[in-house]
C-alpha cells in the first residue's frame, strides 16, 4: 500500500489544482477560499452568541 505523507498531499494537490485550473486561477481560488473561510468562522461566532443568549433566556424563564 501507498503511504503518502503530509507534505506530499499538499504538492500533489497544489500539483492538481494548477493542472485543473491553471497557475494564473490559483491566486484568485486562494483569496475566495479565504474569504469562505472568514465568513464560516463568522457564522459560528454568531451562531454560538445566539446559542448562549437563547440558553440565558431559557434559564430566565425557568426561575
Amino acid at each position: 500500500m501507498l503511504f503518502v505523507g503530509g507534505t506530499e498531499i499538499i504538492i500533489l494537490v497544489v500539483v492538481i489544482g494548477v493542472l485543473i485550473f491553471g497557475a494564473a486561477k490559483i491566486p484568485q481560488l486562494a483569496k475566495t477560499f479565504g474569504k469562505a473561510k472568514a465568513e464560516y468562522k463568522k457564522g459560528e461566532i454568531e451562531g454560538d452568541k445566539e446559542l448562549k443568549e437563547f440558553k440565558e433566556n431559557n434559564n430566565d424563564e425557568k426561575s
